[in-house]
């Protein structure tokens, strides 16, 4: 098995080593499906260089320079790191028809995609800050 297909490989945990390895907004945000507060969130405004990655998983996510600020008060991304980082799911709870996405390696809640980002993409990837760990560019 190559070290591609071994690092894409499901990652499967029971509830109670998702609690044990995650603080409470974490858990409740990528298990539960959970949002953070708008403009609460570490990374909402940062402009740290680097790769978002998954909080539960370390799986690489989004990269900073499709970052962007949407004034919507989470991170906001017009495309992943690559295509396949992540899923995406149709959401229709709180009598709304949104897009969720999910990590591709462990399926955790990020955020929500939408169809009013730049270009090149037209995407705004609104994801919560407690699903991310940032490895900083050096």
């Amino acid at each position: 098995m190559s070290d591609t297909t071994a690092r894409k490989a499901k990652v499967k945990m029971s509830d109670a080593d998702w609690r044990a390895r995650l603080s409470e907004e974490e858990y409740y945000v990528t298990r539960k499906k959970g949002t953070e507060r708008a403009f609460t969130g570490k990374y909402h405004d940062s402009k740290v260089k680097g790769r978002y990655l998954c909080k539960c998983c370390g799986e690489p996510l989004f990269h900073s320079n499709t970052k962007y600020d949407s004034g919507s008060g989470w991170p906001s991304f017009f495309k992943p790191i690559e295509e396949n980082a992540v899923e995406e799911h149709s959401d229709n709870s709180l009598f709304m028809r949104r897009t969720e996405v999910v990590c591709a390696r462990c399926d955790a809640h990020l955020g929500h995609v939408f169809p009013d980002g730049p270009r090149p993409t037209g995407l705004r990837y609104c994801i919560n800050s407690a699903a991310l760990d940032l490895d900083e560019d050096i």
